[in-house]
């Protein structure tokens, strides 16, 4: 059972039929369904079952796929590790962040492209729950995200705490001066609050600060994304409570940032990557520079990536 026939089957099984997974490998379609008869001889099993056009893997090759899927992630890392011994940083380097994270990426990005010029970046924009998804999937080395997360198949490096603020609509204020405002004035507007698409995130941790204080915010609209809610804002809809990092340029006409009294709202964010996964020359570059530019930060006592005792 060679590698090269075991992503053949890998991609079968992703494709569903024979002829997409031909055209994927490039390769002709007799050929391929001839390595899939062969596997299934050396393995002594039947892989899939005919239902309809379409191949469905039978209880044995959902376990097979199972253990090659992992099997051939491993052997893509331990080449690239292979690869890259020895040389300079180059190729490219893929990572997740989501909006309101992405103050912390462009000058960092510049930094690193001075150093490493022949390195080039894929970025990958979304809430925490799609950069968990694609750290999952290996479409990206590590995410910024904001917390809470669930953190058990993760590394990460916590990034600064910071507080949440209000943006309102400067047409809703009546002292055009005003830096403040409070958590019971917030409670009566209209507010539109950032969710993500699945699992407990900011969303939860705005309202239940509410809530413990004793209001209960009218929520007139939830949504993932925060440039969207910001349009919103500038649009008179209502108001929102946003981490502070989330505005890298300054905000348009229309809209107004307020400190929330006390402070007591803060966001918590971390810099996340699979623990069993390893990372590229690049990735590690990139988080220790990071991490010796930002003299703030502190690893987390719970976990320390190796490649940062070298």
């Amino acid at each position: 059972m060679d590698v090269k026939r075991l992503r053949y089957f890998v991609t079968i099984a992703q494709e569903g039929k024979i002829t997409e997974a031909a055209k994927k490998l490039h390769i002709a379609q007799p050929p391929l369904s001839q390595q899939l008869k062969l596997l299934e001889e050396e393995l002594g099993v039947l892989l899939f079952e005919r239902n309809g056009r379409h191949l469905e893997l039978t209880e044995a090759g959902k376990l097979l796929y199972k253990k090659a899927e992992n099997l051939l992630d491993q052997f893509e890392e331990i080449k690239k590790e292979v690869q890259e011994t020895g040389k300079g940083l180059r190729g490219v380097l893929a990572i997740g962040c989501v909006k309101t994270c992405f103050a912390y990426i462009p000058e960092r990005i510049q930094q690193f492209r001075t150093l490493y010029p022949e390195v080039t970046f894929h970025l990958r924009s979304g809430d925490s729950y799609l950069m968990a998804e694609l750290l999952r999937n290996r479409d990206i080395e590590f995410a910024f995200v904001r917390l809470p997360l669930e953190m058990n198949e993760f590394s990460y490096l916590p990034l600064p705490e910071e507080p949440y603020v209000a943006v309102v609509p400067e047409q809703w204020l009546t002292d055009p001066d005003i830096e403040e405002i409070s958590l019971a004035e917030l409670a009566q507007m209209p507010l539109m609050l950032l969710h993500r698409i699945s699992g407990i995130g900011q969303y939860e941790v705005v309202l239940n600060h509410f809530k413990n204080h004793g209001y209960e915010p009218k929520i007139v609209c939830e949504c993932p994304d925060a440039s969207m809610i910001l349009d919103l804002v500038s649009a008179g809809v209502g108001a929102s409570v946003i981490p502070q990092s989330a505005f890298v340029t300054p905000l348009p006409q229309g809209k107004k940032i307020l400190e929330i009294e006390g402070n007591e709202l803060i966001s918590q964010s971390a810099v996340i990557w699979l623990k069993d996964r390893y990372l590229s020359k690049s990735a590690q570059h990139f988080l220790r520079t990071f991490i010796e530019s930002e003299k703030r930060l502190r690893l987390s006592p719970t976990y320390k990536p190796s490649f940062l005792h070298s």
